[in-house]
């Protein structure tokens, strides 16, 4: 594919869905360096602080404790994240006052909660003449802290508006039993390892930066998931495999994609002739300003199995694209494909026996890259950590949240019902996947589906792209908080959304936390630290490694551990775009309340495209 990476590297894609106007505004590349130098900053002066002879006597702990904890940290966390907030907040999207009073909500919340657990301590130590370790208070600020976070950045961020989420309840019985078990073991292998006397696991122990955390805990998320993951493969082995070839029609938004749109038909076509059933192409031309239109014209002629058309829609947008193509749609499943995506020959003939299920509701499969590129490496590992191993996973208990829409099946009548692809935010492909499952549909991951999908080649491609990917999650979690704060107790409202809100916090202070470590390690102001360099290597380095090789060898790519030191440092690259795109979120001058219950209901077969 020589000739596509060529053409890779000219790209600079941008489009009106890289900011959406209402909800993200302009980053310098210049904003976050500059925030990071402050911080440093900041939190090398408070550490000097707080080891000064006077601080000392205040705060032994050498952090802003206010009670007897026993024990000892690892790090300063409270210290760390007083100083991430002030910073973040002061380089924000928004003027000064805004700013102001985004940082100030973000420090008082997170010093009200600090001051619950220490006075649950002191009441502790008064009722039950012990104290919590240090170590367990370090955690639990620092989980309190990444929520406080990403909420707060949710609240007071301009984000879509919250809708009715329509939820109609089926059975969880086995989803509840298998993630009943799955704990109980992955929670009894974790407390075994983590009490072993071996000299290893000590090690291992002192080598974590958060708290000090151990090798078992370490452990319980990849037994967890493990599991899953093989109770997954295990239920799409036992799926129904009845030959199945109904009418499908494929929808492909493009953009610009005149270097690779013809590549895109050809497969689909090849596609189609495996598949063996009426395939209809409708390249969804999206205001191109260059030959897009012309070429997929021309190759949909020279088309062999499918049959196609193109349909020019002046708006720009890519869900403004698809909206025209489910309008445009005439049979009864919907292939969403990407037009920087390859399909593979057997993608049709293996997604869609799955429907021959009516409990089935979307069905995806695992992109991976074209290779050859500077990224495409290290985001080999990336898919197969992420979709081929952790979304497989959630499959077993019902609980995906998103299919991407870089290859996606539908059955047309859903996205119809929900009123269509939402115009105007990052992620409509995870909201409408979300919605269909709500409605009662389960979502399948099947690792065998495997296609090439586009891998930036450039830094500034791949920052605009992780940018838009990142920031999607709260544009999905604030329309869609109806899954959060309702009534209804689902999985993904009341665990896995919340969970993922949490996660792209710790992913967005993960550079921080680093230069932090190097602090406390470097500096030394405090003398009883326990940090060692090895465990500020060890938060981009431990429990990635091991979860990127585990997911290698379970899908069948053993070579995908060559790449692992540069999965490993794209791993940093990709947690300093994610603070980019929190600092592209325009803040309001005030908080929403998130909690808040709106009396609208979604109408059957009528818009609700504005977020």
């Amino acid at each position: 594919m020589s000739d596509l990476e060529d053409k890779r590297e000219q790209i600079n894609f941008i489009s009106v869905d890289s900011a959406p106007k209402r909800f993200a505004g302009p980053v310098s590349e210049w904003q976050a360096p500059k925030m990071l130098v402050l911080f440093t900053l900041l939190a090398a002066g408070q550490l000097w602080l707080v080891n000064t002879e006077l601080m000392a006597g205040i705060f032994p702990n050498r952090d802003y404790v206010f009670s007897a904890h026993t024990g000892r940290h690892a790090i300063a966390i409270r210290i760390f994240l007083i100083s991430f907030f002030a910073t973040f907040a002061g380089f924000s999207s928004g003027n000064v006052y805004v700013r102001a009073l985004f940082g100030l909500d973000l420090v008082l919340t997170f010093i009200a909660g600090c001051a619950v657990f220490d006075l649950a301590n002191v009441l502790a130590h008064f009722a039950l003449g012990s104290s919590f370790s240090l170590h367990f208070s370090a955690i639990a600020s620092g989980l309190f802290g990444f929520a406080v976070y990403s909420f707060k950045l949710l609240e007071r961020g301009f984000m879509p508006a919250r809708i009715r989420i329509e939820h109609i309840p089926v059975s969880q019985m086995r989803a509840l039993l298998r993630l009943g078990v799955t704990i109980a073991i992955a929670a009894g292998i974790a407390i075994w390892v983590g009490g072993m006397k071996l000299q290893a696991v000590e090690v291992m122990r002192s080598w974590t930066l958060l708290g000090g955390i151990g090798p078992g805990v370490f452990l319980f998320l990849p037994v967890l998931f493990a599991q899953l993951y093989f109770l997954a493969i295990y239920d799409v082995f036992m799926a129904k495999k009845t030959n199945f070839k109904p009418a499908v029609s494929v929808i492909v938004p493009a953009h610009n994609e005149s270097y690779i749109i013809k590549d895109t038909i050809n497969a689909m076509d090849r596609a189609a002739k495996h598949y063996g059933g009426d395939v209809h192409i409708l390249i969804m031309n999206n205001n191109s300003t260059d030959d897009t239109e012309e070429i997929a014209r021309e190759t949909l002629n020279a088309c062999k199995a499918a049959k196609g058309r193109v349909i020019n829609v002046p708006k720009p947008g890519k869900s403004n694209a698809l909206n025209a193509g489910l309008d445009a749609c005439e049979t009864e499943f919907l292939i969403r494909v990407d037009a920087d995506t390859l399909v593979g020959e057997d993608n049709f003939s293996r997604a869609m026996p799955y429907f021959t299920d009516p409990a089935v509701g979307v069905v995806g499969g695992v992109p991976v890259p074209p290779g050859g590129a500077l990224f495409d490496r290290a985001r080999l590992l990336e898919v197969l950590v992420k979709h081929g191993f952790y979304s497989v996973a959630m499959g077993a208990v019902n609980g995906v949240v998103g299919i991407p829409g870089m290859f996606v099946v539908y059955r047309t009548h859903h996205p119809r019902y929900l009123g269509g692809f939402v115009e105007g935010m990052n992620g409509e492909d995870t909201d409408i996947s979300l919605r269909i499952g709500e409605l009662g549909f389960h979502s399948v991951v099947d690792p065998k589906i495997r296609y090439i999908s586009e891998v930036p080649s450039s830094y500034s491609h791949m920052r605009e792209q992780r940018m838009r990917w990142f920031r999607s999650i709260y544009h999905i979690s604030s329309r869609c908080r109806d899954l959060i704060y309702g009534p209804n107790m689902t999985l993904r409202g009341k665990v896995i959304l919340p969970y993922m809100l949490v996660n792209s916090a710790r992913r967005a202070m993960l550079v921080p936390l680093i230069i932090f470590g190097i602090l406390e390690w470097g500096l030394a102001f405090n003398e009883n630290t326990p940090i060692v360099w090895q465990s500020i290597v060890a938060v981009t380095t431990g429990a990635p490694a091991i979860m990127a090789v585990v997911a290698s060898l379970l899908n069948g790519v053993p070579k995908g551990i060559l790449a692992l030191p540069e999965y490993l440092i794209f791993r940093v690259l990709r947690a300093y775009f994610t603070l980019e795109s929190m600092l592209s979120i325009l803040i309001d001058v005030r908080g929403e309340d998130l909690e808040r219950v709106i009396r609208l209901d979604i109408i059957p077969n009528k818009p609700n495209r504005v977020a």
